[in-house]
């Protein structure tokens, strides 16, 4: 499964094919649950939801609002870290710092470009498991044609604060998959190639 493709699915698993079911108790279940009841209410309020061309400016309205939800969810930090891998060592604080927000501004820049896929569907929490300062939040989702996936969330706690770090879909790792094609590139160019990429396909 490519990159892309699962990107996409981890994002969908978030709030594009929401209404979310009541299985799976457990307090991080309720705030994954949570974000995807704002997340529908931005893509069912905005023009992409009744299938004309929205607006550019209420496009960017909800792509903002889009971003305000997912934000507060993630730990980009230590998505961006872990995507690095090995080479993550070898970096300068400048290059780290630079490395995250350019990791972020991607990843935003992947579901930015798909909202106007939304065509609805179901998500199921189905179990939540919680060891030490890691949690996972297993869930199913199906889309509008009825097709499932099996998504995962793991999440990391840091000083009390929970935040996902990567995304499993159908067994595919999120971060895992990013590793492999960051590695290929420094591998086959460099780092400072890899963060040209990254800049002019969220540009």
């Amino acid at each position: 499964m490519k990159v892309r493709a699962i990107t996409w699915l981890a994002i969908v698993g978030i709030f594009f094919l929401c209404t979310a079911s009541r299985s799976g108790a457990g307090e991080l279940t309720d705030e994954i649950r949570a974000a995807i009841d704002k997340g529908l209410a931005v893509l069912k309020n905005g023009a992409a939801h009744n299938g004309s061309a929205p607006d550019e400016a209420v496009r960017k309205e909800q792509i903002e609002q889009l971003r305000e939800i997912v934000r507060p969810l993630f730990n980009f930090d230590e998505m961006a870290r872990r995507s690095l891998g090995r080479h993550w060592a070898q970096r300068t604080p400048e290059e780290r710092e630079e490395f995250v927000s350019v990791f972020t501004d991607y990843l935003e820049m992947t579901y930015a470009g798909k909202i106007d896929l939304y065509k609805g569907g179901d998500v199921v929490f189905l179990r939540e498991v919680v060891d030490e300062d890691y949690a996972r939040v297993d869930s199913k989702v199906t889309d509008s044609k009825g097709t499932g996936y099996e998504v995962s969330y793991k999440l990391l706690n840091r000083d009390g604060d929970w935040r996902i770090y990567d995304v499993i879909v159908e067994n595919v790792s999120l971060v895992n998959n990013y590793r492999s094609q960051f590695s290929r590139i420094i591998r086959n160019f460099s780092f400072e190639e890899l963060v040209k990429k990254m800049k002019q396909k969220s540009g």
